[in-house]
């Protein structure tokens, strides 16, 4: 245990927040200070073939043991956290034996992780957790996959007499900004299918995600002074809240789950004269998915219908653009890679959840790349937030499974009642 604990935190408290802003890869500088320690730790572990390119994509291998052919498989984790939330200066606490009480984050600020609100924490009780000092994000999405792939490799490197085939690592910057998979290269990865470790709660496992696209909306106003402002100013906060509230309001994150889809406003910044609206558009459903963009453009033309004659000119501008779709189109004809990761997990004795990803990994858009690529947990609750924790026995488990899915890709079959066709 206290050597995951150790990496992990050795991770965590490097900052790798991105930047959707910017237009470099990676987006943000301090992204190369965890990457490069990356690589020396990979090297120091006795991974081979361990490279970086210009853009921080980090790849190395564990050669094949085994004298027959079997596939080359792949495991892929992301090392820059949300800008969502600050991830400077990370200050990890470690809950030994929780006793499923509320945990003090931060006593000066009256900021609690309580399992009366976040109730996944009592299935974690006598467990140890690592959580945040209740002041920045943890990390554990996506550091606590990487700490695992990691402690995965240097326990098959230590140990071969478990059997394996070649395997591939891949680590990658700008996943939370939607850009992870942008400059992977597949054809130098060569694996034949891969999995990310980027889940949640332990036993997750994906092959469904959202259809995801993201909306920028401006609005433009006319500033007069308010004294003299009747019929000819046009406050462009107010028509960004106008916007808003057309939008359907059962649909939003905090009202819908499983394959429900939503609109999620996430920025708004504006004055009288420019407003900028930032939203993100998911569905599973490709059908629904379209007809949630045709809402939003129905909604401009809308808008811009009512104002045209009197101030002769568009006053919303809607920038729509998808992000990735749906990996259940690439990963259900190669289902046996799924349920290759599903017999890992029972045998060692986790109970697979099958569930679509309300959200999406790299996986989504490696999949459309030619790299079919399931998503399996790293164990982390809370991302993005303050609140965000990982239990460590989460994290064991996560090597276990990779251990083992290396274990079941060198036998016939893959170990499956079936074969792979």
């Amino acid at each position: 245990m206290q050597p995951i604990i150790d990496r992990f935190i050795s991770y965590v408290t490097i900052d790798t927040e991105s930047d959707s802003k910017s237009k470099t890869t990676p987006s943000t500088a301090k992204q190369w200070d965890l990457a490069n320690k990356l690589v020396a730790d990979l090297k120091a572990i006795g991974m081979k073939d361990v490279t970086i390119n210009d853009k921080a994509y980090i790849m190395a291998t564990l050669p094949s043991n085994v004298d027959h052919e079997v596939p080359t498989i792949g495991f892929i984790s992301h090392f820059d956290t949300s800008p969502d939330f600050s991830g400077a200066n990370v200050k990890p606490q470690i809950v030994r034996d929780f006793d499923g009480k509320d945990i003090i984050l931060n006593a000066e600020k009256n900021i609690v992780l309580s399992p009366s609100y976040f109730k996944d924490l009592l299935q974690y009780k006598g467990q140890t957790l690592i959580t945040t000092d209740g002041t920045t994000l943890l990390g554990a999405d996506d550091k606590a996959g990487i700490t695992e792939i990691v402690t995965a490799m240097e326990f098959l490197v230590n140990n071969p007499d478990i059997k394996h085939g070649k395997i591939r690592v891949g680590f990658t910057p700008d996943e939370e900004i939607g850009r992870g998979a942008h400059h992977f290269d597949v054809a130098q990865f060569e694996a034949e299918w891969a999995y990310t470790m980027d889940g949640s709660q332990i036993g997750e496992l994906e092959y469904e995600n959202f259809n995801a696209a993201g909306a920028k909306i401006t609005f433009k106003g006319k500033s007069v002074h308010p004294g003299y402002a009747k019929g000819k100013m046009i406050n462009s906060m107010l028509l960004a809240n106008d916007f808003i509230n057309a939008l359907p309001k059962e649909e939003t994150p905090q009202e819908t789950k499983g394959y429900e889809g939503f609109f999620h406003v996430h920025h708004l910044n504006g004055s009288i004269e420019e407003t900028v609206l930032e939203l993100i558009i998911r569905d599973h459903n490709k059908k629904k998915f379209e007809k949630r963009k045709e809402l939003i453009e129905k909604i401009t033309r809308k808008f811009n219908k009512k104002y045209a004659k009197k101030f002769g000119e568009n006053i919303v501008i809607a920038d729509v653009k998808d992000q990735y779709y749906n990996m259940k189109e690439k990963v259900v004809p190669v289902k046996y890679i799924v349920d290759i990761a599903a017999k890992a997990m029972k045998e060692v004795n986790i109970k697979p959840i099958i569930k679509p990803i309300r959200g999406g990994t790299d996986g989504c858009q490696l999949s459309y790349m030619g790299l079919p690529c399931p998503n399996i947990f790293a164990g982390g609750h809370n991302f993005h937030g303050k609140y965000e924790y990982v239990p460590v026995e989460s994290m064991q488990k996560a090597v276990e499974v990779i251990v083992k899915i290396a274990e079941l890709t060198a036998l016939p079959d893959y170990g499956l009642d079936k074969s792979r066709n």
